[in-house]
C-alpha cells in the first residue's frame, strides 16, 4: 500500500523519494490529452467515417476503457482536476475564466510528484491553469520544459504568431501579419518526438493540443471555425467544410500519435513508458461543426457543457507493455481525479492524503479494484449543476432547488428515461452526496451563474 502524506509533509520530503537500485526502473509517461474529443470520435469507439487506424491500435496493444470520465464539461476545471486529484466539489478551477485562474501554490500537482520523484517533466500545447507571472504556471508547477499558449483562449488559435518558451516568448515568424503557414500544433509534436529522442529518463511527458476544439473567433466570421492545414483526405467529400475539416484535424492527431509510437520504438523506450491518451470533456458544437455529423457523443446524451454523458464520459487509452495485457477492454468506472494516485503508484512514489482519487492500478494490471462510493461534478456556467454517479445510477440536477433527475446507466446509457419517480430511495441516497460532497468556493459561488471564457 502506498504511503499517504499531506503536501506539507510532502515537499519536504527526500529520503521518500531515493532512488534505489533494487526497484525495477520507473516507468516513462506520456500523457496526451485532446481538446473537445467526443466518445464516439474514435474507430475503437465506434466512429464510422473518420479514419484513426494509430489511436485503434494503441488501444489494441493496451486497455479502452468505456466508462472513464473527465474532470469536467469544460476546459480548464478538467484539467485541475486531472493535475490535483480533487474533483470539482473540492478542486480550485471549477469553471473557465478569462484570464485563466491560476493554481495556488498549495495547490499540489501530478508534474511536482513526479518531479520531486526524480522524473525529467515537459508540456507541450495547452495549458489553461495560470499564465506567465502567476503561481499556477507550468515551470512554476513541475514542469522543466514548457511550450505553448499564453492562454486557454489564445489556444483557439492554430496559427498564432506568438508562443511561450518557458518564460520568453516564441514568434512563430510563419505567422506574421496575415500568413498563416505554421500550425502551430505541428511544433508540438516536434518538441514531443525530440523530447522522447533525448532519452532522459524517466520522463514525464504531457502532450495537451487543442484539437478538435474550433477557433471560435474565426468561425464567427467565416462560418467555419475549424482551423487546419488541409482537409485531406477528406477532400472529395460531399460534407460542409467545417465537418470535413474537423475530420482532418481528428487525423492528423492520429498521425501524430503514430509518430510518438515510433519514436518510443526506435529509442527502444517502449517497453516500459504507459502511454495514456484520452480527451478533457465531450464534443462541442461550435465553429461551424455539427457534432451530430458523425455522430461524436456515441451512444450518449449531450455534449461539451452538459452533465450528462456525452459531456463528460470520454476515450480512455492506457497502454504499457511492461505490465499491461494487451487487447483488453474494460468498463472500470474511474475519472480524471484517479490519474493522480494511480500514476504516483505506477511511479513507486507516495499518494498525497486528501485526495478524492483513488489509485486504479490494480485495474490496469488485472487484480482486484477498489472501487469509488460515487463519482462528483459540479459545473457553474449559466447556473449551478450537479451530477453524481453511484454504481450504476447517475443522478442530474441543472438548478439549485430542481428536482433531481434518475437514469439507470446499466439499461438506458442514453439517459433517455427518468426514473426518479420509481426509485425515491435512490434519490434519497444521491440528495445526501450532493450536500456533503463539496466545498464551498469564494470564486464558484452556489448563489448564481458565471459568465465564463469558452474552453
Amino acid at each position: 500500500m502506498m504511503m499517504a502524506m499531506t503536501r506539507r509533509q510532502f515537499l519536504g520530503s527526500t529520503a521518500a523519494f531515493s532512488l534505489s537500485a533494487q526497484r525495477p526502473a520507473k516507468p516513462n509517461i506520456v500523457l496526451i490529452l485532446a481538446d473537445d474529443l467526443g466518445y464516439g470520435d474514435l474507430g475503437c469507439y465506434g466512429q464510422k467515417q473518420i479514419a484513426t487506424p494509430n489511436l485503434d491500435r494503441l488501444a489494441a496493444e493496451g486497455i479502452r476503457f468505456t466508462q472513464a470520465y473527465a474532470g469536467s464539461t469544460v476546459c480548464a476545471p478538467s484539467r485541475c482536476v486531472l493535475m490535483t486529484g480533487l474533483h470539482t466539489g473540492h478542486a480550485y478551477v471549477r469553471g473557465n475564466q478569462y484570464p485563466d485562474l491560476p493554481l495556488r501554490p498549495q495547490d499540489l500537482t501530478l508534474t511536482e510528484i513526479l518531479k520531486k520523484g526524480g522524473y525529467h517533466t515537459a508540456l507541450y500545447g495547452k495549458w489553461s491553469l495560470g499564465g506567465l507571472s502567476t503561481t499556477g504556471y507550468p515551470t512554476r508547477r513541475g514542469f522543466d520544459e514548457w511550450f505553448g499558449y499564453f492562454s486557454q483562449t489564445q489556444a483557439h488559435d492554430y496559427y498564432p504568431y506568438l508562443l511561450l518558451e518557458g518564460e520568453r516568448e516564441y514568434l512563430v515568424r510563419g505567422n506574421f501579419g496575415a500568413r498563416k503557414t505554421v500550425w502551430v500544433h505541428d511544433l508540438f509534436t516536434e518538441r514531443a518526438l525530440e523530447f522522447i529522442r533525448r532519452r532522459r529518463q524517466p520522463f514525464f511527458l504531457h502532450l495537451c493540443w487543442t484539437i478538435p476544439h474550433a477557433n471560435n473567433e474565426v468561425g464567427r466570421d467565416t462560418g467555419n471555425g475549424m482551423e487546419v492545414p488541409s482537409d485531406a483526405p477528406y477532400s472529395d467529400r460531399s460534407w460542409p467544410q467545417p465537418e470535413k475539416n474537423f475530420a482532418a484535424m481528428i487525423t492528423r492527431m492520429d498521425a501524430d500519435v503514430g509518430k510518438i509510437m515510433a519514436a518510443l520504438r526506435e529509442t527502444g523506450q517502449e517497453e516500459n513508458t504507459i502511454v495514456i491518451f484520452t480527451s478533457d470533456n465531450g464534443p462541442h458544437r461550435e465553429g461551424g461543426h455539427d457534432p451530430d455529423f458523425f455522430d461524436s457523443n456515441g451512444p450518449l446524451r449531450g455534449i461539451k457543457r452538459d452533465l450528462y454523458e456525452g459531456g463528460i464520459r470520454v476515450p480512455m487509452i492506457v497502454r504499457w507493455p511492461a505490465r499491461i495485457k494487451p487487447g483488453q477492454v474494460s468498463d472500470q468506472v474511474w475519472a480524471f481525479w484517479d490519474l493522480l494516485p494511480t500514476l504516483a503508484e505506477a511511479a513507486d512514489l507516495p499518494v498525497p492524503s486528501g485526495l478524492d482519487g483513488i489509485s486504479m492500478l490494480p485495474a490496469w494490471l488485472g487484480k482486484p479494484q477498489r472501487n469509488h462510493e460515487y463519482l462528483y461534478w459540479e459545473f457553474h456556467e449559466g447556473g449551478f449543476k450537479q451530477a453524481v454517479r453511484m454504481g450504476d445510477w447517475k443522478g442530474v440536477r441543472l438548478a439549485p432547488g430542481k428536482p433531481l433527475e434518475l437514469y439507470d446507466l446499466r439499461t438506458d446509457v442514453g439517459e433517455t428515461r427518468n426514473v426518479a419517480a420509481q426509485h425515491p430511495d435512490v434519490v434519497a441516497r444521491m440528495e445526501k452526496i450532493l450536500a456533503g460532497a463539496r466545498t464551498e468556493s469564494a470564486e464558484f459561488p452556489v448563489r448564481a451563474g458565471r459568465r465564463t471564457s469558452a474552453g
